[in-house]
Protein backbone atom coordinates (compact mmCIF):
# COMPACT_ATOMS: atom_id res chain seq x y z
CA UNK A 1 0.00 0.00 0.00
CA UNK A 2 1.43 3.40 -0.98
CA UNK A 3 1.53 6.30 1.47
CA UNK A 4 0.27 9.82 0.75
CA UNK A 5 3.72 11.13 -0.18
CA UNK A 6 4.22 8.37 -2.73
CA UNK A 7 0.74 8.89 -4.17
CA UNK A 8 1.32 12.64 -4.56
CA UNK A 9 4.63 12.03 -6.32
CA UNK A 10 3.10 9.56 -8.78
CA UNK A 11 0.14 11.88 -9.43
CA UNK A 12 2.56 14.66 -10.37
CA UNK A 13 4.31 12.33 -12.83
CA UNK A 14 0.91 11.43 -14.28
CA UNK A 15 0.03 15.12 -14.71
CA UNK A 16 3.26 15.70 -16.63
CA UNK A 17 2.64 12.60 -18.73
CA UNK A 18 -0.88 13.68 -19.59
CA UNK A 19 0.30 17.14 -20.59
CA UNK A 20 2.94 15.55 -22.79
CA UNK A 21 0.27 13.36 -24.40
CA UNK A 22 -1.99 16.37 -25.04
CA UNK A 23 0.88 18.22 -26.75
CA UNK A 24 1.62 15.24 -28.99
CA UNK A 25 -2.06 14.84 -29.83
CA UNK A 26 -2.23 18.51 -30.74
CA UNK A 27 0.57 17.94 -33.24
CA UNK A 28 -1.12 14.85 -34.68
CA UNK A 29 -4.45 16.63 -35.19
CA UNK A 30 -2.90 20.01 -36.09
CA UNK A 31 -5.32 21.58 -33.59
CA UNK A 32 -4.89 23.32 -30.29
CA UNK A 33 -5.72 21.00 -27.38
CA UNK A 34 -6.96 22.37 -24.06
CA UNK A 35 -6.75 19.81 -21.28
CA UNK A 36 -8.64 19.79 -18.00
CA UNK A 37 -6.62 19.03 -14.87
CA UNK A 38 -6.45 15.22 -14.83
CA UNK A 39 -7.81 13.12 -11.99
CA UNK A 40 -5.35 10.41 -10.97
CA UNK A 41 -5.86 7.35 -8.80
CA UNK A 42 -3.89 4.24 -7.92
CA UNK A 43 -6.20 1.26 -7.54
CA UNK A 44 -6.10 -2.53 -7.64
CA UNK A 45 -6.43 -3.82 -11.18
CA UNK A 46 -9.33 -5.94 -9.96
CA UNK A 47 -11.25 -2.84 -8.80
CA UNK A 48 -11.03 -0.88 -12.05
CA UNK A 49 -14.70 -1.40 -12.89
CA UNK A 50 -15.74 0.32 -9.66
CA UNK A 51 -14.03 3.55 -10.75
CA UNK A 52 -15.83 4.01 -14.06
CA UNK A 53 -19.38 4.70 -15.12
CA UNK A 54 -21.92 2.45 -16.76
CA UNK A 55 -20.39 -1.04 -17.23
CA UNK A 56 -22.65 -1.55 -20.27
CA UNK A 57 -21.33 1.56 -22.04
CA UNK A 58 -19.64 0.77 -25.36
CA UNK A 59 -16.04 1.97 -25.50
CA UNK A 60 -13.09 2.01 -27.85
CA UNK A 61 -9.83 0.86 -26.29
CA UNK A 62 -6.21 0.78 -27.44
CA UNK A 63 -3.77 -1.59 -25.72
CA UNK A 64 0.04 -1.58 -25.80
CA UNK A 65 2.79 -3.35 -23.90
CA UNK A 66 6.02 -1.51 -23.12
CA UNK A 67 9.33 -3.28 -22.59
CA UNK A 68 12.72 -1.86 -21.75
CA UNK A 69 13.88 -0.05 -18.64
CA UNK A 70 10.34 0.66 -17.41
CA UNK A 71 8.09 -2.27 -18.23
CA UNK A 72 4.35 -1.74 -18.09
CA UNK A 73 1.04 -2.23 -19.85
CA UNK A 74 -0.99 0.76 -21.03
CA UNK A 75 -4.58 1.18 -22.16
CA UNK A 76 -6.35 4.23 -23.60
CA UNK A 77 -10.13 4.00 -23.20
CA UNK A 78 -12.78 6.36 -24.60
CA UNK A 79 -16.56 6.23 -24.87
CA UNK A 80 -17.31 4.94 -28.39
CA UNK A 81 -18.76 8.30 -29.50
CA UNK A 82 -15.66 10.16 -28.33
CA UNK A 83 -13.36 7.62 -29.99
CA UNK A 84 -15.32 8.10 -33.22
CA UNK A 85 -15.00 11.87 -32.95
CA UNK A 86 -11.25 11.54 -32.46
CA UNK A 87 -11.03 9.38 -35.57
CA UNK A 88 -13.04 11.95 -37.57
CA UNK A 89 -10.65 14.70 -36.45
CA UNK A 90 -7.62 12.68 -37.49
CA UNK A 91 -9.07 11.73 -40.89
CA UNK A 92 -10.08 15.35 -41.52
CA UNK A 93 -6.50 16.42 -40.84
CA UNK A 94 -5.11 13.69 -43.13
CA UNK A 95 -7.58 13.98 -46.03
CA UNK A 96 -8.51 17.64 -45.75
CA UNK A 97 -12.25 17.01 -45.53
CA UNK A 98 -14.79 15.84 -42.98
CA UNK A 99 -15.76 12.16 -43.28
CA UNK A 100 -18.60 10.91 -41.02
CA UNK A 101 -17.47 7.94 -38.95
CA UNK A 102 -20.32 5.78 -40.26
CA UNK A 103 -18.92 6.16 -43.78
CA UNK A 104 -15.44 5.01 -42.81
CA UNK A 105 -14.50 1.30 -43.27
CA UNK A 106 -13.91 -0.46 -39.94
CA UNK A 107 -10.28 -1.30 -40.71
CA UNK A 108 -9.53 2.36 -41.43
CA UNK A 109 -11.38 3.41 -38.27
CA UNK A 110 -9.36 0.98 -36.17
CA UNK A 111 -6.11 2.03 -37.82
CA UNK A 112 -6.81 5.70 -37.04
CA UNK A 113 -7.86 4.89 -33.46
CA UNK A 114 -4.70 2.83 -32.99
CA UNK A 115 -2.64 5.79 -34.23
CA UNK A 116 -4.31 8.14 -31.76
CA UNK A 117 -3.93 5.69 -28.88
CA UNK A 118 -0.31 4.98 -29.74
CA UNK A 119 0.54 8.69 -29.76
CA UNK A 120 -1.24 9.28 -26.44
CA UNK A 121 0.28 6.29 -24.65
CA UNK A 122 3.80 6.66 -26.10
CA UNK A 123 3.92 10.34 -25.16
CA UNK A 124 2.60 9.60 -21.67
CA UNK A 125 5.30 6.95 -21.23
CA UNK A 126 8.04 9.17 -22.69
CA UNK A 127 7.76 11.54 -19.74
CA UNK A 128 8.36 8.66 -17.32
CA UNK A 129 11.33 7.35 -19.30
CA UNK A 130 12.83 10.83 -19.44
CA UNK A 131 12.56 11.03 -15.65
CA UNK A 132 14.14 7.61 -15.18
CA UNK A 133 16.72 7.93 -17.95
CA UNK A 134 15.45 4.71 -19.54
CA UNK A 135 14.26 3.73 -23.00
CA UNK A 136 11.26 1.70 -24.08
CA UNK A 137 9.91 -0.33 -26.96
CA UNK A 138 6.15 -0.38 -27.49
CA UNK A 139 4.25 -3.25 -29.04
CA UNK A 140 1.97 -2.87 -32.04
CA UNK A 141 -1.29 -1.36 -30.67
CA UNK A 142 -4.33 -3.58 -30.28
CA UNK A 143 -7.84 -2.13 -30.66
CA UNK A 144 -11.08 -3.35 -29.10
CA UNK A 145 -14.70 -2.17 -29.23
CA UNK A 146 -16.86 -3.66 -26.50
CA UNK A 147 -18.77 -2.97 -23.32
CA UNK A 148 -16.66 -1.28 -20.66
CA UNK A 149 -17.08 -4.23 -18.27
CA UNK A 150 -15.81 -6.68 -20.89
CA UNK A 151 -12.76 -4.53 -21.68
CA UNK A 152 -11.86 -4.19 -18.01
CA UNK A 153 -12.31 -7.93 -17.46
CA UNK A 154 -9.79 -8.57 -20.23
CA UNK A 155 -7.42 -6.01 -18.71
CA UNK A 156 -7.59 -7.75 -15.32
CA UNK A 157 -7.21 -11.27 -16.71
CA UNK A 158 -4.30 -10.54 -19.07
CA UNK A 159 -2.37 -7.71 -17.49
CA UNK A 160 -2.96 -8.83 -13.91
CA UNK A 161 -0.25 -11.41 -14.55
CA UNK A 162 2.32 -8.59 -14.80
CA UNK A 163 1.16 -6.31 -11.98
CA UNK A 164 -1.79 -5.71 -9.68
CA UNK A 165 -1.61 -1.93 -9.26
CA UNK A 166 -3.16 0.31 -11.92
CA UNK A 167 -2.53 4.03 -12.35
CA UNK A 168 -5.76 5.56 -13.68
CA UNK A 169 -5.67 9.01 -15.27
CA UNK A 170 -8.98 10.58 -16.33
CA UNK A 171 -9.16 13.85 -18.24
CA UNK A 172 -11.19 15.78 -20.78
CA UNK A 173 -9.86 17.54 -23.84
CA UNK A 174 -11.24 20.52 -25.72
CA UNK A 175 -10.12 20.54 -29.34
CA UNK A 176 -10.20 23.79 -31.31
CA UNK A 177 -12.71 23.50 -34.12
CA UNK A 178 -15.27 21.48 -32.18
CA UNK A 179 -18.64 22.97 -31.31
CA UNK A 180 -18.59 25.34 -28.36
CA UNK A 181 -18.38 23.48 -25.06
CA UNK A 182 -17.84 20.04 -26.62
CA UNK A 183 -15.18 17.97 -24.89
CA UNK A 184 -13.62 14.59 -25.56
CA UNK A 185 -13.01 12.36 -22.57
CA UNK A 186 -10.22 9.84 -22.27
CA UNK A 187 -8.87 7.43 -19.68
CA UNK A 188 -5.26 6.30 -19.52
CA UNK A 189 -4.59 3.17 -17.49
CA UNK A 190 -0.99 2.22 -16.78
CA UNK A 191 -0.19 -1.07 -15.08
CA UNK A 192 3.51 -1.09 -14.15
CA UNK A 193 5.30 -4.34 -13.50
CA UNK A 194 6.15 -4.64 -9.76
CA UNK A 195 9.86 -3.90 -10.34
CA UNK A 196 8.99 -0.89 -12.47
CA UNK A 197 6.78 0.65 -9.78
CA UNK A 198 9.63 0.29 -7.27
CA UNK A 199 12.07 1.86 -9.74
CA UNK A 200 9.78 4.86 -10.21
CA UNK A 201 9.29 5.36 -6.47
CA UNK A 202 13.05 5.21 -5.86
CA UNK A 203 13.72 7.75 -8.60
CA UNK A 204 11.12 10.05 -7.05
CA UNK A 205 12.93 9.57 -3.70
CA UNK A 206 9.79 8.48 -1.88
CA UNK A 207 10.99 5.00 -0.99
Amino acid sequence: MLNDKQLDAIKEVANIGTGNAATALSGLLSSMIHMDVPETELVSIYELAEHYGDPLQTVGAVFVRSTGGFQCSLIFIQPEDDAGLMVELLLKQQFGTYIPINEVPQDLTDSALAEVGNIVLSSFLNSINMLLGTQHQISVPGVAHDMLSSVLDVVASIYGQMGETALMVNTELKVDGLSEGKKISGHIIMIPDPDSLGLLLRKLKVI
